[in-house]
């Protein structure tokens, strides 16, 4: 049996899409265990790109079963587009899986999130208005509308009206909008409900059994670690949790099951959205390395803000998912710069402060405390084995391996699948 986590390590977008489809390759099932469509992987194949919101990029492996775990949001009408451009491509879609237990997005929690998110005015949380939030918010308050009630017309009736009532009675009430018809609603998500009807099935049940006939079974997580509900920069953080201990619950396994945890961080650091950043660049270097990195939003297309490698909050990371490994990614985007900075602490109204506070208040005011390493001006691209790397790389990767806590045991050097060096076997 071997069961293999896959987290974010820093504010999401580390390129979890790519490690996931690379060792997917040696997995019988991918399983993703939270967060929704405000998630998105980018995953280059051959000469084609894919590009996933909900569906795991294990998919893109003929065989693989890719489940969504009750951990995730599901909204029906993306994942019905994502499956419908799956097999204009000739993917085969059949092995996907949904449990029953998972939470279905409405267009009243879309409507409401962006309502919600304009009324925050300069407060607001940089939410991709995709309804994440407030379907999280219905499932907390034991009102939501699961994929168990989208294939029961009678039971999605009985639900869909009582929360329409509500929902309603709130737009119109306090936002001045148009209510949302019931009949149509009905109509609609009846028939997304058909459609998907094949794909649902007890997940947990589906996992379990293949751990226990020694398959191997990869978790991952949308988001990252610093977007966690109780361990990120809150309020500014994802609406479920994007850490380890996450995978039990929302794919329904026991925690004496998982085999060994990797953090995906990038050899920089990014982060979409709002609040505080301490090593985030700017001007010419910040464009610089966007450009280089493609540093735009998968589901948004937004500009990602781009920053210096922060070795306090991965090491925060390091301790909060207890990662036995890092995979570093987009180690090819530093290439051609003259010096890269690497953030080993915080100065703090004076003080170092090495571990990664909780108060928004204190962290907006940290300073970073760099060290200036060498870059390195050679194409590292057709790297395939460490010692490939120049010197100055491998110390630098070395180094953030030191400062994090962590070996270092996948090394990506390109968006392709062979652009990846393997420095342990995790399957």
């Amino acid at each position: 049996m071997a069961a293999v986590v896959l987290v974010g390590a820093q504010w999401g977008d580390e390129g979890k899409g790519k490690v996931t489809d690379f060792l997917a390759e040696k997995a019988d099932l991918v399983v993703r265990y939270q967060g929704g469509n405000n998630a998105g992987h980018t995953v280059v194949v051959g000469d084609q790109e894919f590009r996933l919101h909900l569906i795991p990029s294990g998919i893109l492996y003929p065989g693989r079963f890719c489940l969504l775990g009750s951990g995730v949001v599901i909204d029906p009408e993306v994942l019905i587009g994502e499956l419908d451009s799956l097999s204009k491509r000739d993917i085969d879609t059949s092995g996907l899986r949904i449990s029953q237990r998972a939470h279905v997005i409405f267009p009243y929690h879309r409507r409401l999130d962006q309502l919600d998110e304009e009324r925050k005015g300069n407060s607001k949380i940089g939410t991709t208005c995709r309804g994440i939030g407030p379907a999280y918010i219905d499932k907390s308050a034991r009102i939501g509308i699961r994929m168990i009630d989208l294939i029961d017309r009678e039971e999605l009736a009985v639900k869909l009206e009582r929360n329409l009532r509500e929902k309603n009675s709130i737009l119109e009430n306090i936002y001045g909008e148009k209510k949302i018809d019931f009949e149509e609603m009905l109509a609609l998500y009846s028939s997304y409900g058909e459609r998907l009807e094949r794909y649902v099935a007890d997940t947990s049940l589906i996992i379990n059994d293949a751990l226990s006939a020694g398959k191997n079974v990869l978790f991952e997580g949308a988001q990252g670690t610093l977007l966690d509900l109780d361990h990120g920069t809150y309020p500014f953080v994802a609406s479920s949790h994007p850490t380890a201990g996450a995978a039990c619950l929302g794919a329904g396994i026991g925690p004496a099951k998982i085999g060994r945890v990797i953090g995906v961080t990038k050899a920089y650091s990014t982060r979409v959205g709002e609040g505080p950043y301490p090593t985030e660049l700017a001007g010419e270097l910040c464009e610089c390395i966007r450009r280089q990195g493609c540093e735009y939003g998968t589901t948004t297309g937004r500009p990602r803000r781009c920053g210096w490698f922060d070795g306090v909050a991965v090491r925060y990371a390091v301790r909060i998912n207890g990662l036995d490994y890092l995979a570093v990614t987009k180690l090819d985007v530093l290439s051609g710069l003259e010096k890269i900075m690497l953030c080993t602490g915080y100065r703090y109204r004076g003080e170092i402060i090495n571990e990664f506070p909780a108060s928004l208040k204190v962290l907006s005011e940290c300073e970073p405390i760099y060290e200036e390493h060498p870059g390195w001006a050679e194409d590292i691209s057709t790297a395939r084995c460490f010692e490939d790397l120049p010197v100055n790389a491998r110390r630098y990767l070395e180094r953030i391996s030191a400062v994090a806590g962590a070996p270092t045991a996948l090394i990506s050097v390109g968006s392709k699948r062979s652009q990846t060096i393997v420095m342990t076997e995790l399957f």
